[in-house]
């Protein structure tokens, strides 16, 4: 088993979020906020075909590397949104308060309804 950080997720947002606002032309996270939401919802979809593929063939080294990019092209894209992680923290802490069955069809009815 992989030993566990004091790395976060949080910790993660706020590189990202500092580096955004950075201005800093070597900044690969600025360069892909200036590029607009569309390049980075493309790269987040990349990596997550990516992801997807590594499973597939059982290849847990490049799958750990691949989730490492979904997670952090993920932030990137919630970032050029303005999209803060605390928000969609709380949806999963909502979502996990009742079972995933049941939370499922609950969001299928809103769905519906709206």
């Amino acid at each position: 088993m992989a030993e566990l950080t004091d790395f976060s997720l949080a910790d993660l947002a706020a590189i990202v979020a500092e580096r955004a606002r950075s201005g800093d032309a070597g900044s690969y996270t600025a360069k892909l906020i200036g590029a607009g939401v569309g390049r980075c919802a493309k790269k987040f979809g990349e990596e997550a075909v990516e992801a997807a593929l590594a499973a597939v063939v059982e290849d847990d080294a490049a799958l750990t590397a691949e989730a490492a990019d979904v997670l952090y092209h993920l932030l990137v894209m919630l970032e050029a949104r303005r999209v803060p992680l605390a928000a969609v923290m709380a949806e999963l802490k909502t979502r996990t308060a009742q079972s995933g069955l049941a939370e499922k069809a609950s969001r299928r009815r809103r769905d519906t309804e709206a």
